[in-house]
């Protein structure tokens, strides 16, 4: 898996949608009309559409 990136300022409006905090968040996929997303300390992935 590649490594994930941390999020913008408008993804990380999309992550918080979601109940997510941005902060425990990085990005790994992002696609057109989903984002895929790895949870820093425990490695959880998660899929979030956008």
């Amino acid at each position: 898996m590649k490594n994930g990136k941390r999020p913008t300022k408008r993804e990380c409006e999309q992550i918080k949608v979601y109940g997510l905090n941005p902060a425990n968040w990085l990005i790994f996929k992002n696609l057109h009309d989903e984002l895929h997303l790895v949870h820093r300390e425990t490695g959880t992935k998660r899929v979030i559409s956008k």
